[in-house]
């Protein structure tokens, strides 16, 4: 499955690749105006409006004694689905792994279990909260079916001019670093060092009494 989607997110195959992306697109573009329920129907109809009188056809083929009774979709029904036990006990296994750790997390953040990841917590939250402002999830979703299909191709096209892109980018934040770094150390080593406490002076002896005078 994995490298079904790499094959898939690197165009390796033309005409699958842009099949499923002109589908994914066109389905959760068509959610804008109308009901997932009703674009599912509809596309369950234009599937049955071709496979049907293709069906049809193959089976007046048959009765003319010109086809040896072979179904147009015998591949598709013999494609194999189902899940061994093996396979469905190690994927509901990974499920509740992720399903527990997803909780765990988001419970230590909650709670203020480490401040500094409660902090990036609440700056990611608000964040949130501006892109939901200005998009919907529905946008996002396509935006990042679009990043998805795009980005890697862009890559591997362009992988010498974004590699020295990036070391260019990377001299530029470490160079800025060090700027601030010796920035602070001038800043530290200017400031007035705080003056030695004094010593503490000795208590004052005590005056010697005199002896009384003897009767």
């Amino acid at each position: 499955m994995a490298t079904k989607l790499v094959d898939l997110v690197y165009w390796r195959s033309m005409r699958r690749t842009g099949v499923v992306f002109t589908g994914l697109v066109i389905g959760l573009a068509s959610i804008f105006q109308l009901s997932a329920i009703t674009v599912l129907s509809h596309v369950c109809l234009g599937i049955m409006c071709i496979t049907f009188p293709l069906r049809l056809y193959y089976k007046l083929l048959e009765l003319l004694r010109w086809n040896p009774g072979i179904h147009p979709f015998q591949s598709y029904l013999e494609y194999d689905v189902s899940l061994t036990d093996k396979d469905t006990v190690m994927l509901v296994e990974e499920v509740v792994l992720l399903i527990a750790f997803a909780v765990t997390e988001i419970k230590r953040l909650l709670f203020i279990d480490n401040l500094i990841d409660s902090i990036k917590f609440v700056v990611l939250l608000y964040l949130l909260t501006c892109v939901g402002t200005v998009a919907n999830g529905l946008t996002l979703l396509i935006g990042a079916v679009i990043a998805v299909f795009s980005l890697p191709l862009l890559y591997k096209k362009q992988q010498v001019r974004i590699r020295k892109m990036m070391r260019t980018f990377r001299s530029l934040v470490k160079k800025a670093r060090n700027q601030f770094d010796s920035l602070y150390g001038s800043v530290a080593s200017s400031a007035p060092s705080a003056p030695p406490p004094k010593p503490a002076l000795p208590p004052a002896a005590a005056p010697p009494k005199q002896k009384a005078k003897s009767k």
